[in-house]
């Protein structure tokens, strides 16, 4: 199959797992340059993987150029999504979509007016423990699905980010930063959500950074640190949610969903790859065998290599952006939830994404 050109914009901290899964597992990709406001982080990234630098005009002028992978910070998610879509490049951005709902759906209109296509990460609900989860799902060993738990809990990402401002700016904090993991495979697995209550709250007002190398610093908070809420899917199972950079630690799960005939236990979202366990109603829980691929390692960037191939299929792609904007409405509708102190009912609905397995050839992806 002939490969697709791949731009890169944003060369910081989640990069090195992009390209190192680029330049590995997925041939499909041909990345063309890399290119970034740091002119030397650029050049760095660029010398490890045996790349070119390139400003981000060039990329959007080379015509061999047909996804924009955009790796900034989220804050410039919409703005380097807007200009790729301008220069008539599909796009792909990390999480999230955008830092609000209104911002994100402009990007969503953009795209359908140009013909053009938009993904977002997570994509990591495409991995091998994810899926399996999804199958027994789909062959109804949990029965009716009825709820389930999602929690993401840790005291702050200034333990060990290098500059972990942007984590407490908008577009930041716990729901925008680590939702979109869990809620994007809670879709995956259950389907669109329905209605949201919830609350939101900033226990402190500034971070201190124990990382290097601004070990020290004091940094201002403007997002809530701490949220939790119910999410009622349209399949009608109600799932908990908690997500906190202000908790020190705790003995939850990431992730469990319960149906009338069993529970399954699924791997952590941030991962491709983990156990699946399932209880069957009135027995013990079992660990389930996970022979789908793409769940031994980190595959950052399986979303990107299914969009190519979806593109040089002509078939939709997975990680796509009405799923991106969906999840986007649901995490802002828990602000808006506490704020109200009303429930929230969603103005999208997304398709649950096809298995994966329905695109793999000889086991992996287009191969």
């Amino acid at each position: 199959m002939e490969k697709v050109g791949i731009g890169i914009i944003g060369c910081g901290n989640i990069s090195g797992a992009y390209l190192k899964a680029m330049t590995s597992a997925f041939p499909i990709l041909d990345i063309r340059g890399l290119a970034d406001l740091n002119r030397d982080l650029a050049e760095a990234k660029a010398a490890e993987f045996n790349l070119q630098t390139r400003t981000a005009e060039e990329l959007f002028a080379d015509p061999k150029v047909e996804i924009i992978v955009n790796l900034t910070i989220p804050k410039a998610h919409v703005a380097v999504g807007l200009q790729a879509l301008d220069a008539g490049k599909h796009t792909y951005s990390e999480k999230p979509l955008g830092i609000n709902f209104e911002e994100g759906k402009k990007l969503a209109d953009a795209a359908k007016a140009k013909g053009l296509r938009i993904g977002a990460a997570p994509d990591t609900f495409l991995g091998g423990g994810h899926q399996t989860a999804r199958a027994l799902i789909d062959g109804g060993v949990i029965g009716i699905p009825v709820g389930g738990t999602a929690t993401f809990m840790c005291p702050g990402h200034e333990r060990w980010h290098p500059n972990p401002a942007f984590y407490y700016e908008v577009g930041g904090g716990p729901m925008l930063d680590m939702g979109p993991y869990y809620i994007t495979d809670l879709v995956n697995l259950l389907g669109p959500v329905a209605r949201v209550a919830g609350f939101a709250v900033t226990p402190r007002n500034e971070r201190i950074i124990t990382s290097e190398p601004r070990n020290g610093e004091r940094i201002p908070v403007h997002i809530p640190t701490h949220v939790t809420g119910v999410m009622a899917f349209a399949n009608g199972a109600v799932v908990q949610i908690g997500m906190s950079f202000d908790v020190a630690g705790h003995k939850h799960v990431p992730l469990e969903v319960y149906g009338t005939e069993g529970t399954l236990i699924v791997p952590d979202p941030n991962h491709f790859g983990g156990t699946v366990e399932y209880l069957k109603k009135g027995g013990q829980f079992e660990e389930q065998p996970v022979t789908l691929p793409y769940a031994d390692g980190n595959y950052r960037s399986l979303g990107v290599a299914d969009l190519a191939h979806a593109i040089r299929s002509n078939r939709p792609h997975r990680a796509n952006g009405d799923l991106a904007l969906h999840v986007l409405e649901v995490m802002e509708a828990f602000q808006k939830a506490s704020d109200t102190g009303s429930t929230v009912t969603l103005t999208t609905t997304t398709e649950r994404p096809a298995p994966l397995s329905q695109s793999l050839v000889d086991g992996l992806l287009g191969k």
